[in-house]
């Protein structure tokens, strides 16, 4: 798909603080081996947006040469995700008629595409079009309709967009780095993929991904993903609050906030005492703040992302349909103190999500940081149990199909 062995699927998380890409390649029983890794510190990306064209692309270039040299192969197609362009969600119940004969995939192509049309999509790019749920002459419940008879087929679709401008300018990007964009997934859908296990899928299960320009959420039940929502918050925006109070360049910032900082302070933070450095003064000058400090900078923004998150969820009545179970993806979930704040302010039992349906991934790319990447090569390969239909499969252009082929398959439909 991506190289000239069909096996090679590759997959690039373009991300406000990195830009990763994978390469892995099927192995014999059915699953994906990584057989290349590129990383680059990300330029010209905000909260998931790209700010400037020639920084994003020379940091999604670096990326993905790092990755080509160590797998060898040259990459001509590339799964992306999306976590800026507000990510939206909709669902759509639609139904048609099937006049008593045994539902096939044409009947599904029919309903897939009347939920297309019962949203208004302008402006907008359809990413997901889940099926939640099918039914026949109102029996609902159904999870593949097909075979079945009946007089008429609905179906439930949870359908996520995002806006055009943003993913334009990103596909840009990836053509500037002469690769073509294989397809999109949403970056919570995508770090699902990677941490979740199949039974946390089917009983309810909210995922956190903690990005570095935003936080996004998914929630999963009955198997299916119900919904995802984006907060335009995350890891940097504690960067920058760590450097605006302190005073000290943002690279000092984000080393002080991986090696001392927390959002849930201790007894001995009072007395333990950090050196900051100090924009303006010299190399070498120094403040000597307490931990504490640091603490009451990073609790605030933390805690106001995760009570985002939860107002989001209850807005659409969805605290509860998650389930009891948290999993926390994302590069800033692994700052020391943010799941226990996340089962506190979300009132969920938190474990933390790491990539685990991949083989060959150093332990270094192994966390949760890394996720989105992981489970980006996972949707790519339809190597898991979801049941979604891509509006691709079912869509084919007019153009393409012809006068005849367009009889063709009016017969089969209607016939």
């Amino acid at each position: 798909m991506t190289a000239p062995h069909s096996s090679l699927i590759a997959a690039v998380d373009v991300g406000s603080t990195k830009v990763a890409c994978f390469v892995a390649r099927s192995d014999d029983n059915g699953g994906l081996r990584v057989v290349g890794i590129g990383c680059q510190a990300s330029r010209g990306v905000q909260a998931g947006t790209i700010v400037d064209m020639d920084a994003a692309e020379q940091s999604i270039a670096g990326a993905v040469i790092g990755a080509e040299e160590m797998a060898g192969e040259t990459l001509r197609r590339v799964w992306i995700n999306v976590s800026g362009g507000q990510p939206r969600s909709k669902s759509v119940t639609v139904d048609v008629t099937i006049a008593g004969h045994e539902v096939g995939d044409a009947d599904l192509r029919r309903v897939m595409q009347q939920s297309r049309n019962a949203i208004d999509t302008v402006d907008r790019t359809i990413l997901h079009a889940m099926p939640v749920g099918y039914s026949i002459d109102g029996h609902r419940g159904i999870r593949d309709p097909r075979g079945m008879v009946g007089d008429r087929l609905g179906v439930n679709v949870h359908l996520v967009t995002a806006s055009d401008g943003p993913l334009a300018n990103l596909e840009t990007c990836i053509s500037h780095c002469h690769l073509g964009v294989a397809g999109w997934a949403c970056a919570p859908y995508a770090s699902a993929l990677a941490a979740l296990v199949k039974d946390e899928m089917a009983l309810g299960v909210t995922v956190v991904d903690m990005g570095g320009g935003t936080t996004s959420v998914a929630v999963f039940f009955d198997g299916d993903c119900v919904h995802v929502d984006s907060i335009p918050i995350g890891g940097q925006h504690v960067t920058n609050d760590i450097a605006g109070v302190l005073s000290t360049p943002a690279d000092k910032a984000e080393r002080i906030k991986t090696l001392y900082g927390s959002a849930v302070g201790c007894a001995d933070d009072d007395r333990e005492m950090i050196d900051i450095p100090i924009i303006g003064e010299g190399e070498g000058n120094t403040a000597q703040v307490p931990r504490s400090m640091l603490t009451s900078i990073i609790r605030p923004r933390i805690e106001e992302t995760l009570e985002m998150a939860r107002s989001q969820l209850a807005a659409v009545g969805l605290e509860k349909l998650g389930g009891r179970r948290l999993v926390l993806t994302g590069g800033a979930s692994q700052l020391h103190g943010v799941r226990d704040m996340a089962g506190h302010v979300l009132g969920k039992q938190v474990r933390q999500g790491k990539p685990i349906w991949l083989k060959g991934l150093a332990q270094a790319t192994a966390g949760p940081a890394f996720a989105t990447c992981a489970g980006l090569l996972r949707y790519g390969a339809r190597d898991h149990d979801g049941n979604e239909l891509r509006l691709g499969d079912w869509q084919v252009s007019d153009g393409l199909l012809g006068r005849f082929g367009r009889l063709g398959q009016w017969l089969r439909e209607n016939l």
